[in-house]
């Protein structure tokens, strides 16, 4: 396929142009040579390609084609294109592609709206300065577009000039739950329209939404031109795996971070709680890199970290999944994955945050020895081919300098536990179990790796006997937060708890069943309750002494008046009736 940009079927703009000479793209990707003209050619258009394979382009340049070439201009307010994307980061990103075309297209004027900021201040931003090209996350435009605005205008009719929809990274909207989401969108936008769905793989689910959201669509399936065995990550990335011991993890993690200081890595975490425990760790015990943080949970300083990490030459973002889609971060030379992902389509798409667009780069999973067979796995499953690769030569034990540094500072300690605990609960939900089983794991060596004081109590370690794990002894009340609030009020909690026995606003568990149920018992415990319903049943019949008294000696005089022997005066008298009562 020719890929100038002078072979494209329909002549592109002079702004367009001057964007792209800017850019410095010599060439089109496949994906752009495939989509752009279909898109310009009123067909909708649903593409299956590899991660980095320059998705982006493929649907702004025809974006902003379409809207310059209107016969009828937009209207300040009218929203000419809709993009939809996953994640805050891939959002931001799309927008900032297309404030670079817009720098030579002023006319058109483009919005970001995603969570995580106040959706009054979209609102007023549309009505100042209109959106023609929306780019947004699900949940937020579902909000933006469902709400009744009372003054100015509003985006659900903004849409009534429609002219392209796009979906990006539809796999990705579909496992995060999106679809009932997308579904009360396409309710609000016109059916005549161009529809593009951008997806690195097409499962079934994204089979069903190419159904119910494009017209006709022209499939699009883009492969490495290099590739013979239709490997799912680009032909310039280095894919390998090294298989480390339990307890040595982490010792490995820091040696490989070590031998790259200079280069850009990313490490892929599986939980939010290792992110923020791995993030302090390699604070302290990195002093030469710079390495920042990012998880689904941090709201505020999010963009700025991404654009902090995309700007920089060198450093360590450790991250979870929430990175592992369509962000483009440029020059990454390293992707390491500290555990395999959830699941086996995440591992493609964590490894294709390097080698973007013709880059090299290179990519390392991290197994234990339980956990080998998973390179086969990836294989058959993904089609990637996992390469060996040697530990370091030489790497230091950790674990009593990790331990010294949550000594000092308790909230180092608590974030330890949670980030352990966290990872064990992540792994007992992996879709591939008959590989990654939790029942083979080495749990005392896992906590060592962690630098974990003591072991925390919890259900999955019930009945585990424990290898590889030296308690450290130490009284864990000692261990004091460097915060002096946080010290204070724990103080307060741990004076009310010998007092009373019981900790500060939590909740007193039920009591639990000690002895084992059985059938026998079950059955003798239904009859122990029935005896003794019954028995309040016959107490609330019974009489009472008194009562029984009194009913004797009414008894008693029944019998002496049939016997004559008590006049009736004196029978009425005894039961209380008066000569009023008698007649009547």
């Amino acid at each position: 396929m020719e890929t100038t940009w002078k072979s494209l079927p329909v002549t592109l703009l002079n702004p367009i142009k001057a964007t792209i000479k800017d850019f410095g793209f010599k060439s089109m990707t496949p994906v752009q040579a495939a989509c752009i003209p279909l898109l310009l050619s009123h067909k909708d258009v649903a593409a299956e390609a590899v991660t980095g394979s320059g998705k982006t382009l493929a649907f702004v340049i025809p974006i902003i084609q379409i809207l310059k070439q209107l016969d009828t201009p937009l209207r300040k307010h009218d929203i000419g294109a809709v993009i939809i994307s996953p994640t805050r980061e891939l959002a931001t990103q799309i927008h900032e592609v297309i404030k670079k075309f817009l720098v030579h297209v002023p006319e058109l004027t483009s919005m970001l709206t995603v969570g995580g900021s106040f959706v009054g201040e979209d609102i007023q931003a549309f009505a100042d300065k209109g959106a023609h090209i929306l780019i947004g996350t699900p949940g937020r435009l579902e909000d933006l577009f469902s709400r009744n605005i009372e003054s100015g205008p509003s985006f659900s009719a903004g849409v009534r000039r429609l002219e392209v929809l796009i979906l990006d990274e539809a796999d990705r909207l579909l496992d995060l739950g999106f679809l009932s989401t997308l579904n009360t969108i396409f309710a609000y936008l016109p059916k005549q329209r161009r529809t593009g769905l951008f997806s690195a793989t097409q499962t079934s689910d994204v089979i069903s939404l190419i159904r119910a959201g494009l017209r006709n669509p022209l499939q699009v399936k883009v492969k490495e031109k290099e590739s013979v065995t239709d490997e799912r990550t680009p032909a310039s990335l280095q894919n390998y795996f090294m298989v480390c011991e339990s307890e040595r993890k982490f010792d490995i993690l820091v040696s490989l971070l070590r031998e790259r200081e200079k280069e850009k890595t990313m490490l892929f975490l599986p939980t939010c709680a290792s992110v923020k425990y791995f993030n302090v760790l390699l604070h302290k015990l990195l002093k030469n890199i710079t390495v920042q943080g990012i998880h689904g949970k941090i709201k505020e300083k999010r963009f700025k970290i991404f654009d902090d990490f995309r700007s920089s030459e060198a450093g360590v973002l450790v991250c979870t999944d929430v990175m592992c889609r369509g962000v483009d971060i440029p020059k990454v030379d390293w992707v390491i994955q500290y555990d395999p992902p959830s699941n086996a389509e995440s591992f493609v798409h964590r490894c294709g945050r390097t080698a973007r667009i013709g880059n090299e780069g290179a990519a390392i999973l991290l197994l234990m020895p339980t956990e080998e067979a998973y390179v086969e796995f990836i294989n058959i499953n993904q089609k990637v081919k996992l390469d060996p690769l040697e530990q370091p030569k030489s790497v230091p034990s950790l674990v009593n300098k990790i331990r010294n540094l949550q000594v000092k500072d308790r909230s180092l300690m608590d974030k330890a536990v949670r980030a352990f605990v966290s990872y064990i609960q992540a792994y007992s939900k992996h879709d591939i179990k008959f590989i990654l089983n939790i029942k083979k794991l080495d749990f005392g060596g896992i906590a060592m790796s962690y630098g974990l004081l003591k072991m925390p109590k919890m259900p999955e370690l019930k009945g585990v006997t424990l290898k590889n794990f030296e308690a450290m002894e130490i009284d864990l009340n000692s261990v004091r937060y460097k915060d002096k609030e946080l010290e204070k009020n724990r103080q307060s909690k741990l004076k009310e708890f010998r007092e009373t026995g019981k900790w500060p606003g939590l909740k007193q568990a039920p009591k639990t069943q000690t002895t084992p149920w059985s059938e026998q018992k079950d059955k003798a415990l239904k009859k122990k309750k029935r005896r003794e319903k019954n028995e309040k049943k016959r107490n609330r019949n019974r009489l009472t002494e008194e009562e029984m008294e009194e009913l004797d000696e009414d008894y008693r005089m029944l019998k002496r008046r049939r016997k004559g022997k008590v006049s009736d005066a004196e029978f009425d008298k005894h039961f209380g009736m008066d000569d009023d009562e008698v007649d009547e």
